[in-house]
């Protein structure tokens, strides 16, 4: 039967050795962790699983926060320097591109032969403007990503 660990710091750099990303048990020096459906590298302690990531975040920084963002979009990227605490919204921020996308441009749509610009500006998606040229409208999109989002911004 699976009891519930309390998760520190301490024990965590006890059961563990990190390594680029990486998380070994110190017992044997295996590496743990496999991948799930949705990208991120899970593991087990003690009868429950846990994402790597948020292991890793905890480790280094002694604390967890809701959310954990990985910088450059790669779910299985748990390098420390990839990690960040946030919010859920700033968490959504760093969404790529939809596979459905009409233009295969983050936040830019193709509605008749004008390209219109949105995103969420505080949970509400906002329409930013419609252009005749595709590479405008690309370039009006990144500014707003950046003004609205700030370091969270995610052009891909």
């Amino acid at each position: 039967m699976a009891y519930k660990t309390i998760l520190t710091k301490e024990f965590l750099n006890n059961l563990f050795r990190y390594d680029d990303g990486k998380l070994f048990r110190k017992s044997d020096n295996k590496k743990v962790g496999w991948l799930v459906s949705q990208g991120y590298i899970n593991t087990n302690i003690h009868g429950n699983v846990y994402g790597v990531h948020r292991l890793i975040f905890l480790m280094f920084n002694g604390y967890l926060p809701k959310e954990i963002d990985h910088i450059n979009g790669i779910k299985s990227d748990n390098r420390i320097e990839n990690l960040r605490a946030s919010s859920v919204k700033e968490n959504q921020f760093n969404a790529k591109i939809r596979k459905d996308s009409s233009t295969g441009i983050k936040n830019v749509t193709k509605s008749g032969k004008k390209f219109n610009v949105a995103l969420k500006i505080d949970g509400k998606r906002t329409h930013i403007g419609n252009f005749q040229d595709l590479e405008l409208a690309e370039l009006v999109a990144i500014e707003a990503r950046n003004k609205y989002h700030g370091v969270f911004a995610n052009h891909g």
